[in-house]
């Protein structure tokens, strides 16, 4: 399986187990909602940055380094240090990524709200709509399961 195949399978998985969640209601299944936006969006800048060749095909990202930066931090935040490349919307895509890791260890393992719990799925609706639109530009079909 070439890295780009593997790719799709994860984001396909991913997007199914937001999709079965969301059907048996968001705020009964927090932890699938933490996990799964936050590795699906890894997935999903991962495939982008290697179709595009803005990442060698064997780098991968980790969901750590989206920690937010704290205000007038001095060195480069661990994303930026990490991926220090260029590509359309980047600074709103890492933005949505620090939201949901911002919020993924709290829905995983602690006492979550439904505010937060909508706070992090939609950040990750508008990065999806934002990554699968780049891939569509960079050739990459990804069917995202019927919803």
């Amino acid at each position: 399986m070439t890295a780009a195949t593997i790719h799709r399978a994860k984001i396909t998985e991913h997007l199914q187990e937001i999709k079965d969640a969301i059907a048996m209601g968001l705020e009964s299944r927090p932890a699938t909602i933490g996990f799964h936006t936050s590795a699906c969006a890894v997935d999903l800048l991962e495939l982008y940055l290697h179709k595009t060749g803005k990442i060698p095909v064997g780098m991968q990202i980790k969901h750590e380094w989206f920690k937010r930066p704290k205000p007038g931090q001095k060195i480069l935040p661990l994303a930026e240090r990490h991926l220090q490349v260029a590509f359309p919307r980047k600074g709103e895509i890492f933005e949505l990524m620090y939201t949901l890791e911002e919020k993924r260890n709290i829905l995983i393992y602690g006492h979550s709200t439904l505010p937060e719990i909508k706070q992090s799925f939609l950040a990750f609706e508008k990065l999806k709509h934002i990554s699968l639109s780049l891939l569509q530009e960079a050739g990459e079909e990804i069917e995202a399961p019927n919803d």
